[in-house]
């Protein structure tokens, strides 16, 4: 049985992933601060004898030291996951020194696979929609963004030197049950308070791709299965694309509200949500649906699926 480990694995994609793992017959160790995640998320791992959960900080690298064992691959799911935080230094040490310590504590324990949850984030503004894995110059406009592409370049350094096999997933929108950030969860949280008025960050027509949960870790799984040497950079994402004014719309109808004022704050730069939001974001999947992989769900029936569980799970 090979023997895994999950950093943010008590987070909204990482306990998807843990229990999709443990569905898979492997032994799967969880090592996550609770910071951002929450131990509710594994009420179901915890009941599988071959899932481990400790607590520990990957900004620590005595805590991490302290869990290596002889694990097949290192799924690296720890992050700080909010795009707009206004404090660049946890970006940094929750993410590249998180990630950094990660790799380095490979190297000394001798454990050679990687796989990173990266981030649409990295392209910046892109001025090519679909946006390809070797679109150039990638020129994040958020920390957080900045933040995933440095943990990028190390980890392909770290394979290219130590011989390390690492995947870097860019994954566009994810959502689905757990989540607990992003617009979706926003909107819900707003009308609850006040079912009569909803605030839209922005001017309304910010457009981007989301996917599903479940399409995530099908296509994370299904890549890790099948690159198991060198290094590698795979989008995940979706087909098409959805509007910040449409999702507005789907939640407003899914929480059965009548007569609800729209209001968009205008937003800054050309109708952005905030400093760093990157407008349009649609990524190309080509890639992935070359090797096989193809989503199950389109970007408006993720967005359906997610409202109705996250409704129900907030008890709106």
């Amino acid at each position: 049985m090979k023997k895994l480990l999950v950093t943010g694995g008590a987070g909204f994609i990482g306990s998807h992933l843990v229990e999709r793992l443990l569905i898979d017959g492997f032994e799967v160790t969880c090592l996550d601060n609770l910071s951002a995640g929450n131990i509710d998320n594994l009420k179901n791992a915890l009941k599988n004898r071959f899932f481990h959960f400790i607590k520990g900080d990957i900004r620590n690298r005595i805590d991490i030291q302290n869990v290596l064992d002889d694990y097949d691959t290192i799924f690296h799911f720890a992050a700080n996951p909010e795009v707009r935080l206004g404090d660049p230094e946890i970006h940094f040490s929750s993410n590249i020194l998180g990630t950094f310590n990660i790799l380095e504590s490979m190297r000394k324990s001798d454990v050679k696979r990687i796989v990173f949850a990266s981030s649409s984030t990295v392209y910046g503004d892109a001025s090519v929609l679909p946006t390809p894995e070797n679109y150039s110059p990638l020129q994040p406009i958020s920390v957080y963004g900045a933040s995933k592409l440095a943990c990028e370049a190390l980890i392909s350094s770290y394979c290219h030197v130590y011989g390390f096999n690492g995947i870097c997933l860019r994954y566009a929108n994810i959502i689905g049950p757990r989540l607990r950030h992003g617009v979706i969860y926003d909107f819900i949280m707003k009308l609850k308070k006040n079912p009569r008025r909803l605030e839209i960050l922005g001017d309304g027509t910010q457009r981007k791709s989301y996917l599903y949960i479940s399409d995530a870790i099908n296509a994370t799984t299904f890549i890790w299965n099948r690159c198991r040497k060198g290094y590698y950079v795979y989008n995940v994402g979706n087909k098409d694309s959805i509007t910040v004014m449409d999702i507005a719309r789907i939640v407003v109808e899914l929480m059965n509200l009548r007569n609800v004022e729209f209001y968009t704050t205008g937003g800054v730069d050309g109708g952005r949500g905030w400093k760093g939001d990157v407008k349009y974001m649609l990524l190309s999947i080509e890639k992935l649906e070359s090797i096989g992989w193809r989503p199950k769900y389109n970007s408006m029936e993720s967005v359906k699926m997610t409202a109705k569980a996250l409704i129900e799970e907030l008890g709106v």
